[in-house]
């Protein structure tokens, strides 16, 4: 399977990560509210609303192919505690620091449907890597059965190519 990068424009044979640029959340919102309420970044976005404010830090999520060589992996975003939070960005770029926090999965990810968020684990990385997610195996969910179950090639390729289309 080859592709053209958005990015640079060459095409490549290795699978792109679906990445997203901001959570749900950011998306949902008006441009004079992401203008007046929001701040996003590459890698930290938080929404202020009256007497609540959420916050979300960008993670990655690597999804097992059965039949395959390489994974899917996507690029998505995951809502934090304030204690969290601040604690990730205290030690984003430390050359040391590793931590587990709990979060929720802020990204609607293609061929599910979401009525609520997925709750998951968000494992840190050294030197500013961004962290892993992984999704709570007991939670029920057609995503979480798939991530520990896996998926094949062709699922995969579809999921590709249907963001690629979608761009």
């Amino acid at each position: 399977m080859k592709f053209i990068c958005s990015c640079c424009g060459k095409e490549l044979e290795e699978w792109p990560s679906l990445a997203y640029n901001a959570p749900a959340n950011y998306y949902g919102l008006s441009e004079d509210e992401k203008r007046n309420l929001a701040s996003l970044d590459d890698d930290f976005c938080t929404i202020r609303h009256s007497g609540l404010t959420d916050r979300f830090i960008r993670a990655t999520l690597t999804q097992k192919v059965l039949d395959c060589c390489q994974n899917l992996d996507y690029g998505v975003w995951v809502s934090l505690s304030e204690k969290s939070f601040e604690d990730y960005i205290g030690n984003f770029t430390g050359d040391d620091h590793e931590a587990i926090y709990f979060g929720w999965l802020s990204n609607n990810l293609p061929d599910y449907e979401f009525k609520g968020s997925i709750p998951t684990s968000v494992f840190t990385r050294k030197c500013g890597q961004r962290p892993e997610i992984v999704p709570h195996e007991g939670h029920d969910h057609p995503f979480v059965r798939d991530y520990y179950n896996g998926i094949t090639k062709e699922e995969a390729e579809r999921r590709i190519n249907n963001i690629l289309e979608s761009k």
